[in-house]
C-alpha cells in the first residue's frame, strides 16, 4: 500500500476545530496505509489503528454537528444524514469485509481507500457548504422513503436474476473508489419532452466475472470482449427490470450508453447532483446504482406497489382524486431546518407550506386553511399554547386538527401538551419514515399514534 493523503490548503474551510480534525484524520489514515507496508508490525496493530479511526471520526461527527446547531446551520439534518450513513452503513459493512477476509492487505487497503475518498468529498463539499462557499451535494435527493422504495426494488432484481444477497451501505454515495471497478452510463429519454434519465451503474469487478461471467460457463478470472458485451446487455436487462416497478419510467427509450473510465465516473459526480445515489454491498463485492433526473424532484419517483403498502397506496390515490388536490398541511417551527425537511419529507403527497412564527400561522390560515397544522409547541414569544388557544376561539377555524411538534417527551411535558387536547403530537426526533406513516394515518381519518 503506498497510498498517502497529502493535506491541501484547499482542505481547509476556516473553522479551526474543524480544520484541525480533519487534519488528525488525515495523518490516522496515513499511518494506517503505513502499517500496511509493515508487515512485522502484525494485524494487531491494523485492527487497532482502524479502531482508532472509528472512534475519531464518530466524535468529530458530534463536535462537528454540536457546532452546526450553535451557528443554526440550514442544512444540519442533510449533513446529520451523511454522518449516520457512514456510521450506521459504511462503516459497518466494511468492518465486516475485514472480517470475513481476515485483515488481509487488499481488504485493509480497500476499507483506506472507501474512508479516504469518503473523507476528502465530505470536506470538499459538505463542510466547506457550512461556511457558504459551496452548496451541499445532496440537497437534490429524493426523499428517504422514495429513496427506501428504490433500494428495495433494486436488492429484489439482485437476487431474481443473479441470487445476490445484498445489503445498502449508503444512499449517499459520492463515487468513492471501491477496488478495481467498471462503470457504465445508460441514458433514457423520450420525443415528447426534454426530461431524461441518466443511470450510472458501477461494478466490481468481481461481481461481473462471478455472477455474469459464471452464467456464461466462463472460466477466466479476467474481463474480455465477450463478457464485456453480456455485461452491457445484462446492464440494460437490471435497469429495466428496475423500471418495471416505476410505469411513469416505461416510456423512455435508451438513447446513449457509455462505458466511463474512472475519471469521467468522478467528474459526473462533482459537476452534477444525483437524485438517487446508492451503494451495496453483495456476497461478490460492491455495486452502485445513481440516477441523475432532476424533473424527480418536480412529482417525486413515486412509491411502488406492493403487498404491504398497496391498500394505503390506493386509500390516498382515491382521496387525492377525490379531493381533486393534495391534502393542505401547514408547518409552523421557529426552525427553518424542521420547516424545509418536513416540506421534503411530506411535499410528495400534500401541498405543504411552513410559517416560522404563531403570528405568521394566524396569517396564513386566514388567507388559505389548511387541512392539517403542524405546530412548535416550543416557539419563543407565541407558543404553540397561544396558537392553538386562538384557533380553538375563532369558530371559523376551530375545527382545523392541529397535532403539536415536540422534543420533550418526559412524562411532565407531555401531560401539559395533552391538557391542551390537540388532536396529536409528535415528537420531533422520530424517524422521518414515522412521521410520515402518521401524518398519514391521520389524514386518512384514523387517531394519530401519541
Amino acid at each position: 500500500m503506498d497510498n498517502q493523503l497529502v493535506w491541501k490548503e484547499e482542505f481547509n474551510i476556516g473553522i479551526k476545530i474543524i480544520d484541525e480534525e480533519h487534519q488528525k484524520l488525515f495523518k490516522i489514515i496515513n499511518k494506517l496505509f503505513a502499517l500496511g507496508n509493515e508487515e512485522q508490525k502484525g494485524r494487531r496493530a491494523i485492527q487497532e489503528g482502524i479502531k482508532y479511526f472509528k472512534e475519531h471520526a464518530l466524535n468529530h461527527f458530534q463536535d462537528e454537528e454540536k457546532y452546526m446547531e450553535l451557528i443554526a446551520y440550514d442544512e444540519l439534518e442533510t449533513h446529520r444524514r451523511l454522518h449516520r450513513g457512514f456510521r450506521d452503513n459504511s462503516l459497518p459493512a466494511l468492518e465486516k469485509e475485514l472480517r470475513r477476509e481476515d485483515y488481509s492487505p487488499d481488504s485493509v487497503e480497500h476499507f483506506l481507500a472507501v474512508c479516504a475518498g469518503w473523507l476528502i468529498g465530505h470536506t470538499l463539499t459538505e463542510d466547506m457548504a457550512i461556511t457558504g462557499e459551496k452548496m451541499s451535494k445532496w440537497v437534490g435527493l429524493l426523499p428517504e422513503e422514495e429513496l427506501a422504495a428504490v433500494e428495495k426494488v433494486i436488492i429484489k432484481t439482485l437476487k431474481n436474476m443473479f441470487q445476490l444477497k445484498t445489503q445498502v451501505i449508503s444512499d449517499t454515495y459520492g463515487g468513492e473508489k471501491f477496488g478495481k471497478g467498471v462503470y457504465y452510463r445508460l441514458v433514457y429519454s423520450r420525443e415528447q419532452d426534454e426530461k431524461k434519465w441518466e443511470i450510472i451503474l458501477a461494478f466490481e469487478e468481481k461481481i461481473l466475472i462471478n455472477t455474469v461471467g459464471k452464467l456464461m460457463g466462463i472460466k477466466s478470472n479476467k474481463l474480455d470482449i465477450v463478457l464485456m458485451n453480456a455485461v452491457r446487455y445484462t446492464a440494460c436487462q437490471f435497469v429495466r427490470h428496475v423500471m418495471e416497478h416505476y410505469p411513469s419510467i416505461n416510456a423512455y427509450e435508451m438513447t446513449e450508453e457509455n462505458l466511463l473510465t474512472y475519471e469521467e465516473y468522478q467528474e459526473i459526480f462533482e459537476k452534477k447532483q444525483p437524485q438517487v445515489s446508492l451503494l451495496f454491498d453483495t456476497d461478490e463485492g460492491y455495486f452502485s446504482y445513481c440516477v441523475i433526473a432532476p424533473h424527480l424532484l418536480e412529482k417525486g419517483m413515486g412509491i411502488p406497489l406492493n403487498a404491504g403498502n398497496a391498500v394505503a397506496e390506493i386509500e390516498k390515490y382515491l382521496m387525492e382524486r377525490e379531493t381533486g388536490a393534495k391534502p393542505k398541511v401547514l408547518v409552523v417551527d421557529d426552525s427553518l431546518t424542521i420547516r424545509q425537511g418536513i416540506k421534503k419529507l411530506l411535499g410528495g403527497g400534500y401541498d405543504v407550506s411552513g410559517v416560522s412564527s404563531g403570528v405568521s400561522a394566524i396569517r396564513a390560515i386566514t388567507l388559505e386553511r389548511p387541512d392539517l397544522i403542524l405546530l412548535d409547541y416550543e416557539m419563543p414569544v407565541c407558543d404553540g399554547r397561544y396558537v392553538l388557544e386562538m384557533l380553538r376561539s375563532e369558530a371559523e377555524f376551530a375545527d382545523i386538527p392541529v397535532i403539536f411538534l415536540t422534543s420533550k417527551d418526559d412524562p411532565e411535558s407531555v401531560k401539559k401538551v395533552l391538557e391542551l387536547k390537540p388532536d396529536g403530537y409528535l415528537l420531533k426526533y422520530l424517524k422521518p419514515t414515522e412521521i410520515k406513516r402518521r401524518v398519514d394515518e391521520f389524514l386518512r381519518g384514523r387517531k394519530i399514534i401519541v
